[in-house]
């Protein structure tokens, strides 16, 4: 019986006591256990029609999953992904900062080019450098409006992979022009008002207190674009170059396996595809240290913490269990 009178607090020893002898009930999930199982058992009998179907043809799979001709396509659509990558994003961020210039001439320019390339379908761009020639036989290089003094052959120049190159990353430098333009936006203007009032000059400015800020936002977004692009390089199979997934079409053409070739293209897309998204997880957490006190632990040292709490709680779980043992 509480024998204090009303309106004073109770000792903490008597509240410890009370709460001591409530009953704790674990929360029980019922809905989220049985989607969970649910989920397993579809996962399972995919897993299971994977292997157990004739149709995929995995010795066929793994023949050509290392063969000389798709590793060397492999290599191809990375050095596409690479250079369209480079040049695109450095094209790009000079279109960026075009549209955040005061020049009205500079703006105009900028923001024509990002509605053209946006507006034309990657496939078009790339057949139109590919056809350059039929435009334009030769490209001269000299005075604008007078004098050339250099001429070369388009064809000699321009040729396939060049092409390709060129399409890609102009296609890109849109994007990324847009994702540049978006990063440096979300950086607070008190930032650069704070530079300038310390007399840094605007070069400076950009390059050492707004981009390693606008860094954080424009990362994820150039990382998908990325991982698109280097998706989007199966578009110049139309230009017959032999990256990966045209090198899987001739060979699936040849020999009439197409489902097992096309397997090998997917898995290929998806290791590569992994390995850009560890850069990218590493890229962000490095450009994350000055604004996260304690960055978010990675994947690895996650489970080398849980590890070390299971370590550090067995000690314990066995004298729990002999003492219930011995008075048993």
């Amino acid at each position: 019986m509480d024998l204090a009178p009303p309106g004073t607090a109770r000792p903490d020893t008597d509240l410890d006591d009370d709460l001591s002898t409530l009953r704790i009930v674990p929360a029980r999930h019922h809905l989220r256990w049985l989607a969970g199982l649910a989920v397993l058992v579809l996962l399972a009998q995919f897993a299971h029609g994977l292997v157990t179907n004739p149709g995929w043809d995995w010795p066929v799979f793994f023949d050509y999953l290392l063969a000389d001709s798709v590793v060397g396509a492999v290599w191809l659509t990375v050095q596409l992904t690479v250079y369209g990558t480079a040049l695109g994003f450095a094209l790009g961020v000079v279109i960026g900062l075009m549209r955040l210039s005061h020049s009205v001439v500079l703006r105009t320019v900028a923001w024509t080019y990002v509605w053209a390339f946006r507006s034309i379908p990657l496939i078009v761009q790339l057949l139109f450098w590919f056809n350059l020639a039929y435009l334009y036989r030769e490209l001269g290089f000299g005075i604008p409006f007078g004098p050339v003094l250099w001429r070369v052959e388009t064809m000699d120049l321009i040729g396939a992979t060049t092409a390709a190159v060129i399409g890609l990353a102009l296609h890109q430098a849109a994007y990324a022009a847009e994702i540049v333009r978006g990063g440096v936006l979300a950086v607070d203007p008190g930032q650069r008002e704070a530079a300038a009032a310390l007399g840094i000059p605007r070069l400076r400015q950009l390059r050492r207190v707004v981009l390693p800020q606008a860094m954080r936002s424009i990362l994820p977004n150039a990382a998908n674009e990325i991982i698109s692009l280097f998706k989007g390089t199966s578009i110049v199979s139309v230009m017959a170059i032999g990256e990966l997934f045209y090198q899987v079409q001739v060979i699936y053409r040849r020999n009439g396996r197409v489902v097992p070739l096309l397997m090998v293209a997917t898995v290929w897309y998806i290791v590569l595809t992994t390995l850009l998204s560890v850069a990218q997880y590493h890229v962000e957490r490095r450009f994350a240290r000055g604004a996260e006190r304690e960055p978010t632990p990675g994947p690895l040292r996650r489970l080398r913490v849980r590890l070390d709490e299971l370590r550090a709680t067995a000690p314990g779980r066995r004298r729990s269990l002999a003492e219930r043992g011995g008075a048993g």
